[in-house]
């Protein structure tokens, strides 16, 4: 059940950085269109201007600028918003309000101004209507049907007059024009869901190659990070210590008797006193500190800004939280730690660790199931 659960949330986690990357797309791609609408409308005017009422034209013109400034500062409220708000729940209903009403307009004004009996006017205001429909093929195809309602919001009054016209020239426009609409849907239904594959696809290899590389730093058995991820952000926080003047302390732990538990009571034991090592350590530190498995049953723990003493308290605590581990068959699990700072003057990371390793070492010697700490250099 919680595999299935955790497939289900990625599958809707994947759905909705889809569903945002449409949106951005489709911002991305509209502005133009709407420019190219409004300059659309001013040219049909010319052209017509001497066959067509201006008092219509105008009026047409002007309802359209308005609509048009709308829709720019939509797109300007967008731009300029933090990616964390362009979100599908906030943009898409306010974009089909613009959308739908810059489409009426536009689709109501080319049926107004078009005459009545003025077959080439009638041919060029088609023409422009035709033109805008693809232009929302090519802009809006990341939202099929925002597609296909700007496209009968455009043409259909146009069209739906000529249908009942007695002309069999006008009868054979709108005839042509719906044969264009039906394969402009076609198409937009074939292009929104290629876009909608690529983008999906997109976002599944960005999940995976996540996964990949969360798996590659992170041990599997313990949880925490392998031995190159360990000294990958080891040698970056000891950089970042060695410049700033923080003292850093390193803590190696090695657990006791290991190979007597793994040869008495089965490598599965083994493993499972390996898991609880690795929650103890990952709930016993601060997100600034580091932490991973060196390999077998060796860890390593860094601690920037930590001097000596509390070092050694800290390691003192994870002694006695170690002890207190029950882990069915084993009656006692211990750890050896040793500890080092680069207060007793280090050149390098290594040997920082080297130092602490000697100081584990020590520890072992003493008895185990204490810690020691590293003299200075």
């Amino acid at each position: 059940m919680d595999c299935l659960g955790s497939r289900s949330d990625q599958d809707f986690f994947i759905a909705e950085q889809v569903r945002t990357d449409r949106l951005q797309q489709l911002f991305r791609q509209s502005v133009s269109a709407v420019l190219g609408s409004y300059l659309a409308a001013i040219m049909l005017s010319w052209l017509c201007w001497d066959r067509l009422e201006h008092s219509v034209i105008l009026w047409w013109l002007g309802i359209l600028t308005g609509t048009t400034l709308l829709r720019l500062s939509m797109f300007v409220a967008y731009f300029r918003s933090t990616q964390s708000e362009r979100t599908p729940q906030r943009w898409e209903r306010r974009y089909w309000a613009t959308l739908v009403l810059s489409a009426s307009v536009w689709g109501g004004g080319a049926f107004v101004i078009m005459p009545a009996d003025d077959l080439l006017s009638q041919a060029l205001v088609m023409l422009f209507s035709v033109g805008m429909s693809v232009s929302a093929v090519a802009c809006y195809s990341a939202y099929r049907d925002m597609t296909l309602v700007s496209i009968g919001l455009v043409l259909l009054p146009c069209t739906a007059w000529l249908l009942v016209q007695p002309s069999t020239m006008q009868m054979g426009l709108a005839l042509s024009i719906l044969v264009f609409a039906a394969f402009a849907a076609r198409a937009t239904r074939k292009m929104s869901k290629a876009l909608e594959t690529a983008f999906r696809l997109t976002r599944e290899m960005e999940q995976a190659n996540s996964i990949s590389t969360r798996a590659a730093q992170t041990d599997e058995l313990t949880g925490l990070k392998s031995r190159r991820a360990f000294f990958e952000h080891a040698q970056r926080l000891y950089h970042d210590c060695k410049i700033h003047r923080l003292e850093l302390c390193v803590v190696m732990l090695d657990m006791d008797h290991f190979k007597h538990i793994n040869d008495t009571y089965g490598h599965q034991v083994g493993d499972q006193v390996l898991r609880q090592m690795g929650v103890v350590i990952s709930s016993s530190f601060r997100a600034t500190d580091i932490h991973g498995r060196l390999g077998g049953e060796e860890f390593a723990i860094l601690l920037p800004n930590t001097s000596l003493a509390v070092a050694i308290d800290i390691a003192q605590t994870l002694v006695s939280t170690i002890a207190g581990l029950k882990v069915d068959p084993v009656q006692r699990i211990t750890a050896s730690l040793g500890v080092a700072s680069t207060a007793a003057g280090h050149k390098d990371l290594n040997g920082l660790m080297n130092n602490a390793d000697k100081a584990l070492y020590q520890a072992k010697a003493l008895g185990r199931n204490q810690v020691a700490v590293a003299q200075p250099s």
